[in-house]
């Protein structure tokens, strides 16, 4: 990550714009730590992706916060063809104004971030977009993609735009600094910026209950209607048409209407107050034990169950199955250190 982080440095004054892509969910967490080293504000961006799996409300807090110490920021879903749209208007809007009016010049932009905040995903969608507006001739090209950290390995050039030429570089993920930091290490891992095993799951799971169980999502599971015949496999169902289920199959809407009304039914039945940092933990110890009957895994917990139990609940998480959250919370009791 050394290498990688001086590459991009080196880089920094040599680019028009340079666009800092965080994890919507953790938009202090996931900031790109080299950037504040550098004098290169006045061509900065950052954009906040996943804004499909974060909280609406405090995205556009986030989104305030930033505007208030006037950084650009943008909110986008780099999966969404209308989201990557308007985050190409801004780009050129940007470059415009920082190249004037002259359509001839070729305009680069960099993008950074920490490992896993959709980078290269982000690129292919301007990239496809970017080319499709200016019917660009060739091959369409494609960043990998992946769930799993640290898979972009070098700097790639990809064209988004002509009329002016406009082309992006997709950067390597860089992480800088110590991850042992109060929650620091869930955070990323939750997001996907580093692996689990660094944290662990079973730890990891009991963080984002922590989380989940302080918010308001669980209580619009409320009303969430008890059928006891969805966990019953019918061949005759299935040959009427009705899709089939599968019980191992834990991202199915039934299993995951069960995990729901799970851990809502936990919550809901413990009365006392969950500031409590004893009695938050004795509620999540509940939930992971709760959790087997849903997921249909051994009545009889054990440490391989926990563990299972663990990997299919973060998954559920991952996919916005349990809701959106953001985990980060918003400055102002302390100061913030990122954009102090």
């Amino acid at each position: 990550m050394a290498a990688f982080e001086r590459a991009i440095i080196e880089r920094v004054p040599l680019v028009d714009l340079v666009v800092e892509v965080r994890d919507a969910r953790i938009p202090l967490t996931s900031a790109f730590e080299p950037l504040r080293r550098l004098a290169c504000s006045h061509k900065q961006m950052i954009v906040l992706n996943k804004v499909d799996l974060a909280d609406r409300s405090l995205t556009e807090m986030w989104l305030r916060h930033f505007k208030m110490h006037n950084f650009i920021c943008y909110g986008v879903n780099s999966h969404n063809k209308d989201s990557i749209n308007e985050l190409l208007r801004v780009v050129r809007a940007r470059i415009k104004k920082l190249k004037g009016d002259d359509r001839s010049y070729t305009s680069t932009i960099l993008l950074v971030g920490i490992p896993n905040v959709g980078k290269s995903a982000m690129v292919n969608s301007m990239h496809q977009i970017g080319r499709t507006g200016a019917e660009v001739k060739g091959k369409l090209r494609h960043a990998t993609v992946s769930s799993q950290p640290g898979e972009t390995k070098d700097i790639i050039s990809y064209k988004i735009g002509s009329h002016p030429n406009i082309y992006v570089l997709d950067t390597p993920g860089v992480l800088s600094g110590e991850i042992g930091v109060d929650d620091l290490g869930s955070k990323l891992a939750l997001s996907g910026a580093i692996d689990d095993s660094l944290v662990g799951e079973v730890d990891l799971a009991r963080y984002f209950l922590s989380v989940l169980n302080s918010k308001e999502e669980y209580k619009r599971w409320e009303n969430l209607k008890a059928d006891a015949d969805d966990a019953v496999i019918s061949t005759s169902e299935f040959n009427q048409g009705r899709r089939r289920q599968y019980p191992s199959d834990h991202t199915q809407d039934f299993i995951v209407r069960d995990v729901r009304r799970t851990l809502f039914r936990c919550i809901s039945s413990n009365s006392v107050n969950l500031e409590n940092e004893n009695t938050m933990r004795i509620l999540i110890e509940n939930q992971l034990t709760a959790l087997h009957e849903p997921l249909r895994l051994p009545k009889e917990p054990c440490e391989d169950s926990y563990k299972a139990v663990a990997s299919k609940l973060l998954n559920l998480f991952r996919t916005g199955r349990l809701g959106r959250y953001t985990f980060d919370i918003l400055p102002g009791i302390t100061n913030d250190p990122i954009l102090s």
